[in-house]
């Protein structure tokens, strides 16, 4: 049975990501940092429908917990076939308005704590020669957004950093890609009006916002094994929203 561990599995894309693979007979771990009665959930729900799951803690911003998440991964499920690098948070600010604390934060978790858990996961990947990686980043990392500066710099570190990381690492059989999402139904974006989201759909060629699933789709599709010459790759599931 092959394993994937998906950070910040807990709601949003990254539990959709997890009953995704789940269903393709995947062993799930779902990682979660604060909500642990989401993360029970979202195990209880694949080990319902006869899947493979269990939660792990771990705050990825901190490289020994990391490294911790990973050898629990690996004693629970004898290894990590997949990595998806889904944790993240968001940081809506004016520029003027974002300290140099929240720079360090934003970069701790979506790009440092990428690097940390990755780190970690690497080696076994190398012995066996074969794994794959896929790192979520954000349509700002690629168009960057205003009065959010900081969250868009932290996800154009994450395209950057799978784009140098792919070509260190094809040599050992080990894929890595990138999917940059576009508007997503997530609790991310639940603080947004409905004046705002009407907005975005105006400005998205479907003429809608995606969903969870949307992403999980493009996530699954690039860590199956029926993918075997995608790598250094930024996909964008984003509507049309950005061409």
């Amino acid at each position: 049975m092959k394993t994937v561990l998906i950070t910040g599995a807990s709601r949003g894309i990254g539990a959709a990501c997890a009953k995704r693979f789940a269903r393709e007979g995947y062993a799930v771990m779902v990682h979660y940092h604060q909500n642990k009665e989401a993360a029970q959930k979202v195990c209880g729900d694949i080990m319902a429908t006869g899947g493979c799951a269990d939660i792990v803690c771990a705050n990825i911003a901190d490289s020994l917990q990391a490294e911790t998440m990973v050898h629990k991964t690996q004693e629970r499920f004898g290894g990590i076939d997949v990595l998806i690098n889904n944790a993240g948070i968001a940081m809506p600010k004016m520029f003027c308005d974002t300290t140099p604390a929240d720079w360090e934060q934003i970069f701790a978790v979506n790009m440092f704590g990428m690097a940390h858990v990755t780190r970690a996961a690497l080696p076994h990947m190398v012995h066996q020669k074969h794994g794959k990686i896929v790192n979520i980043s954000s349509v700002w990392g690629i168009a960057g957004a205003s009065c959010e500066v900081a969250y868009s710099a932290s996800k154009a570190a994450v395209i950057g950093y799978t784009k140098a990381l792919a070509k260190e690492l094809g040599p050992s059989g080990i894929f890595v890609n990138c999917v940059a999402p576009g508007v997503i139904d997530t609790d991310m974006n639940a603080a947004l009006d409905t004046e705002t989201i009407e907005a975005l759909k105006e400005e998205t060629l479907l003429g809608k916002i995606g969903t969870p699933e949307d992403v999980a789709e493009v996530v699954f599709s690039l860590a199956a094994d029926s993918n075997q010459f995608i790598t250094g790759q930024v996909i964008s599931p984003n509507g049309g929203f950005l061409i």
